[in-house]
């Protein structure tokens, strides 16, 4: 996948700079962190921005795609994601982590793409079950037998279907936790609402996901 342009473009083109340091050679060395490439963008250094894009896009665009249930438009939705983010970089003081700032940007604006096309999250009643963590790691257990390996295939479709049929809150608290690798404080901080909010709906998603792979574990 290409990189996304450079935000914003500054003449108006698309057509994208190679990151420079302060001496005009591209930046070499250990890794910069995110906050010091956020300030070096805050000091107006546009191709700072661009290693925040680089490090990030896949992230945004595999997120959004989730989120939407359209890998189609994830792509526009994430540029138009990390717009917003340029754009309010310049009111970020780094009380949080950039990345988890980020995803905050990258959920509301998905959330409002959702909107603006009517689309509404299938309904969602979860019945509470213990959960068959157990049983798949005994079944697992020979991985490389045909029967282990048709079952985790198995396993992963009815994962991704229960994922895809849970209510927007549900499935963005999951993918944060399981996917992004989140703590809860940090998707606490990207949903904009209470830790205990997420650990309810994290359990919520574990559990109708449960139910969803009880057949194929009984």
């Amino acid at each position: 996948m290409m990189p996304m342009a450079n935000f914003p473009p500054p003449d108006g083109s698309t057509e994208p700079h190679e990151p420079r340091d302060e001496a005009g050679r591209p930046p070499s060395g250990v890794e910069q962190s995110d906050l010091e490439l956020v300030r070096r963008v805050q000091k107006g250094e546009r191709g700072a921005f661009d290693l925040l894009v680089l490090r990030y896009q896949h992230k945004v665009i595999k997120l959004v795609a989730r989120l939407l249930r359209d890998p189609a438009e994830a792509e526009d939705v994430a540029q138009e994601a990390f717009v917003k983010a340029y754009r309010a970089l310049g009111s970020f003081r780094g009380d949080s982590a950039f990345y988890t700032w980020l995803y905050r940007i990258a959920v509301n604006t998905a959330r409002n793409t959702m909107a603006s096309r009517h689309r509404r999250p299938l309904d969602y009643e979860a019945d509470l079950s213990e959960s068959e963590q157990s049983v798949v790691e005994s079944r697992m257990r020979h991985g490389d037998t045909p029967e282990a390996v048709a079952l985790t295939d198995e396993i992963h479709r009815t994962v991704n279907d229960a994922i895809g049929a849970l209510p927007e809150d549900l499935r963005t608290a999951i993918l944060l936790r399981e996917v992004e690798g989140l703590s809860y404080e940090e998707i606490a901080e990207a949903m904009d609402c209470p830790v205990g909010t997420v650990r309810s709906r994290i359990f919520r998603a574990r559990e109708a996901i449960d139910r969803n792979l009880k057949p194929l574990l009984d």
